[in-house]
């Protein structure tokens, strides 16, 4: 299949956007994805079914290339490569990218880490699809968040130490830091996780602390959840900031509680929590 950047109605052609020829028009669909954290066996059947059918695979750099050779094998791949502030692609021409490919009659996959519509921006790309009328499914993933506390053995939700979990960005449109209650994620009995976080996981121990939050919580950073090179490191809120430098990878940070039945794998004794008075029952 050729391909050919797409033009406007004026004839310029529209930075970044590919089309594909050799097909007719027609009443082609996009179907959003949910890779999950990496391992391509935690990939649910729809999700492979929906790319072993895909004409078109429009993936982010957190994809793992084991999820992506699931893939049929005429399918073409594009790499819209999103990962934080550095974008190939703004998110309005993957917008337009999806729907022109759906209305050359193609089966389009857009192929996003974890969760599409947790911060994966799928909402956004659901509403261009249906503002153009083309037909747009949704196959949820499994988020990083939740890989990475079953890898650590260490449950978001706990009876006596976390009675609920909080899913959050550090990361706000044009790489601001987002304004987040930091009086609420202080409150004891609860797990907190940052996604996008490592860069400013300093700052965020010091807020949550600052707001209220004792700097003994115990903390897991989780880098390359599920991926052969996972690592994970155990602290408190006062070490997050130490805990994070030097990572690169993809990670999360996840404080409350409940942290403190991480497991490293090197752990000479089973981690034990002890719950909180009051929250036994």
């Amino acid at each position: 299949m050729s391909a050919r950047s797409s033009r406007s109605k004026s004839g310029r052609a529209k930075p970044g956007l590919v089309l594909l020829d050799g097909r007719p028009a027609g009443a082609g669909r996009v179907t959003l994805v949910g890779a999950g954290p990496g391992d391509p066996e935690l990939l649910t059947l729809k999700a492979l079914k929906a790319l072993q059918r895909a004409d078109v695979v429009v993936h982010d750099a957190l994809v793992s290339e084991a999820v992506l050779d699931l893939a049929g094998p005429d399918a073409r791949r594009i790499d819209v490569a999103k990962r934080k502030s550095r974008h190939s692609y703004a998110q309005g021409d993957i917008d337009l990218l999806l729907v022109a490919l759906a209305r050359q009659g193609l089966d389009v996959v857009r192929l996003k880490g974890g969760d599409p519509f947790v911060f994966g921006r799928g909402g956004e790309e659901l509403e261009a699809c249906r503002a153009a009328g083309v037909a747009c499914e949704v196959i949820p993933g499994i988020t990083a968040a939740l890989a990475a506390a079953a890898g650590a053995g260490a449950p978001l939700t706990h009876r006596g130490a976390a009675q609920a979990v909080t899913f959050v960005t550090a990361h706000a449109a044009g790489g601001e830091t987002p304004d987040l209650d930091f009086a609420a994620l202080a409150h004891p009995g609860q797990t907190v996780v940052v996604y996008m976080g490592l860069s400013k996981a300093g700052e965020i121990a010091r807020r949550l602390i600052a707001a209220g939050r004792a700097p003994s919580t115990p903390a897991l950073v989780v880098e390359n959840a599920s991926l052969p090179g996972e690592r994970r490191i155990v602290t408190d809120l006062a070490g997050l900031g130490a805990a994070s430098a030097g990572l690169t990878g993809p990670a999360l940070l996840i404080v409350g509680e409940a942290m403190a039945l991480a497991d490293v794998g090197d752990a000479a004794s089973t981690p034990s929590i002890q719950l909180r008075q009051g929250f036994a029952s």
